[in-house]
């Protein structure tokens, strides 16, 4: 049985509490401040522009700078946490696609294998053929897979007030997600073009399952949780709620940005899965980006691979699981963004992993994230 759930705010409440917000809390930096106003700022000038709560922390060298700003409990006033765990969504693409690097690496698959090869008969009907979709196209979303989230009624379901509160703890499998997918055409002949699409890597999920006999999650687990010693990361599988410390989600649950913002804290992950189920803090996502980008978790071979781009728009190239963004003042920098219901992510690093930044947002209609990297990448 559902348990009950109630609408944690109104309009009404919003308003009363947007005074606190105009002037944001700001938590002092942990070690080493200077050189970061301008990021500093933007982390405040994002709650005045609506957004809950913010938690920002960079990592440069030995140097370790985390600040918040806003609320993380709109009820009671409570301030972010630096150590706040958060959903990371699509982040979660890097580490499935990591893994799937490694087993390359290993030999127990090619990026050039069919999607028909390992998991046959899957991606099918209207259109759909595995046998013409490779690996590869799987992870830089050139495979023309119907993305899952562009469903209507999976929108219906689970990006409206109505909907989100009747199925926000049913579990989802993978095979359902598929079925979904598979209903719709493709977007595109594989390879012609470029969409993002979910469905992509929950396949990429069941892909490494298939390889190893193990779940997707237990693989990220052991080969890079573990080594990397992240250990506010997770895989929750369908666990709905965040450990602790945790800020409360808020979305609108609409499209717009204005409107009653309701609490979406608890949610079964599993609509997301492979690509977007994953739980961290800043501090593990700028240790796993750098480790990343410095090569400690694949061979150069392999990190060539997923830093091969497609374009995607200007100033934006997607690599295998992994974006580079060229900033306005000529900086590169690589690494993932994820939106999910109440989150708003952004983790992002140099190209030799020195220096990081990973941003959350505990709301998820504004995703104006983009003057804090700048600030933090260019001042």
């Amino acid at each position: 049985m559902r348990r009950h759930v109630r609408t944690a705010l109104t309009a009404a409440t919003a308003v009363a509490l947007s005074a606190a917000l105009a002037v944001p809390a700001l938590a002092a930096p942990s070690r080493g401040s200077g050189g970061h106003e301008a990021t500093r700022q933007a982390v405040r000038a994002a709650v005045a522009d609506g957004v809950p709560g913010v938690v920002a922390r960079v990592q440069r060298g030995h140097e370790v700078w985390a600040a918040t700003a806003g609320v993380g409990n709109l009820e009671t006033g409570k301030p972010r946490s630096t150590r706040d765990h958060y959903r990371v969504a699509s982040i979660t693409k890097t580490f499935v696609a990591t893994v799937v690097l490694q087993l390359e690496a290993e030999g127990r698959l090619s990026l050039d294998d069919t999607v028909e090869k390992w998991l046959p008969g899957v991606v099918h009907g209207n259109g759909h053929d595995g046998s013409r979709i490779t690996l590869r196209q799987l992870l830089n979303h050139t495979s023309g897979v119907f993305d899952v989230t562009a469903d209507d009624e999976v929108r219906r379901a689970y990006f409206t007030k109505d909907g989100f509160y009747r199925v926000r703890y049913d579990t989802v499998t993978p095979e359902r997600i598929l079925g979904i997918a598979m209903s719709h055409e493709p977007d595109f002949e594989p390879g012609t073009s470029w969409n993002y699409s979910n469905t992509n890597y929950v396949l990429a999920g069941m892909v490494i399952e298939k390889v190893t006999g193990n779940p997707y999650g237990d693989e990220i687990r052991s080969r890079i949780i573990k080594p990397l010693h992240l250990k506010e990361t997770s895989v929750p599988g369908t666990r709905a709620t965040l450990p602790r410390p945790s800020s409360r989600a808020y979305s609108k649950l609409a499209q717009t940005a204005t409107g009653p913002t309701y609490d979406v804290t608890e949610l079964n992950p599993s609509i997301a899965g492979a690509s977007g189920e994953m739980i961290s803090d800043s501090a593990d996502l700028n240790r796993f980006y750098s480790a990343l980008l410095r090569g400690r978790l694949l061979p150069p071979e392999q990190l060539k691979e997923m830093k091969t781009t497609v374009p995607t728009k200007e100033n934006e190239a997607y690599g295998l699981g992994l974006r580079s963004y060229e900033l306005s003042c000529g900086t590169t920098v690589w690494g993932h963004g994820g939106d999910i219901h109440g989150s708003h992510t952004r983790a992002l690093t140099t190209p030799d992993g020195r220096h990081t930044l990973a941003v959350n947002f505990n709301g998820d209609w504004t995703k104006k994230s983009d003057a804090i990297v700048e600030a933090e990448f260019c001042s």
